[in-house]
């Protein structure tokens, strides 16, 4: 691995790839490793890239070590072959054999990355389905969580945090194979499911769904992460048993995860702080970053202040 020194100090890692659970799985660090690790762990077919590299600074800057990968059937993380093709309708109807995996096995993943970063326990924050991931991994392995940060996400609980009729289209569609197709479907999928309250970055859409594009992207891939959300239930009481510095951060007008979803995480978790966003959607926009760094690090100093009495 090579060292960069980047704008405002921070120190971040070139791309690297261990094995965890079967799978290789890549990752980049910012930050001194020296300092508490968080965890970003992201959504449904979204490469780490989702996690901004102006983002992680912020939040390195804050004196974490800050963690983004691929989740397995993601960029550059291994492609799971083999098994049956993801059935997502069948899925949708109850029917949820063709899952290749589910998200217990996405949180070893998780768990896995820390023990070959050497970290005992970490900060996890997810998005969306990475929200899923983070809060399973919290109930698996509780002694390996300091903080959970759950962002546009939901419990697994039918009733909540389903999608809205018109967001469905972007969940199912398979995107074009040609790189200009997928960046024009990726920015349209955006501006369906984004923040009506914020400017849309087409420009950063297209540079980043770009980015993915020559990263590699796996269609088949996102339907096995679905059906890894389709096959794992309700994780609602599960839930209710966790004793970690939990904040819930959800956008009023997210249309693919019903805020129901992220006020159901927050009501599950004892003492969980539920924080909804005004006019954000189901994305991350630059103009709300300063927010979610606030409240992100703000949650982890709850874990610190726990650690010291």
């Amino acid at each position: 691995m090579t060292l960069l020194e980047g704008r405002g100090g921070y120190r971040g890692w070139m791309e690297s790839t261990v094995s965890v659970n079967g799978m290789e799985i890549a990752y980049e660090t910012f930050g001194d490793p020296a300092d508490p690790t968080m965890l970003l762990i992201m959504g449904l077919g979204v490469q780490m890239l989702g996690w901004d590299e102006e983002m992680c600074r912020m939040l390195a800057g804050r004196g974490f070590q800050v963690v983004r990968f691929d989740n397995r059937d993601v960029g550059h993380s291994t492609k799971v072959e083999g098994g049956p093709r993801p059935d997502v309708m069948a899925a949708l109807a109850g029917d949820v054999s063709s899952a290749s995996y589910t998200l217990d096995d996405m949180a070893e993943d998780c768990v896995g990355l820390l023990d070959e970063l050497g970290v005992d326990a970490a900060h996890l924050v997810g998005a969306s389905q990475g929200g899923m991931i983070a809060q399973t991994v919290a109930i698996r392995h509780p002694e390996r969580v300091l903080s959970l940060t759950s962002i546009m996400s939901t419990t697994g609980e039918s009733a909540v945090g389903q999608p809205h009729p018109e967001a469905i289209p972007a969940l199912l569609t398979r995107p074009p194979d040609d790189r200009d197709g997928f960046v024009e479907f990726v920015v349209g999928a955006w501006k369906v499911i984004g923040s009506p309250g914020f400017d849309v970055d087409a420009e950063g859409l297209r540079a980043r769904a770009g980015a993915s594009y020559d990263r590699g992207i796996y269609p088949d891939g996102t339907g096995r992460q679905l059906l890894a959300i389709l096959a794992s239930g309700d994780r609602t009481e599960a839930l209710r048993r966790l004793d970690v510095p939990t904040t819930v951060i959800h956008g009023v007008d997210d249309i693919l995860i019903d805020v129901s979803g992220g006020r159901a995480t927050a009501e599950a978790i004892s003492g969980a702080k539920l924080e909804l966003i005004e006019g954000m959607g189901h994305d991350m926009p630059r103009p709300v970053w300063p927010r979610l760094v606030d409240l992100i690090t703000d949650n982890a100093g709850l874990a610190a202040a726990r650690t010291a009495s």
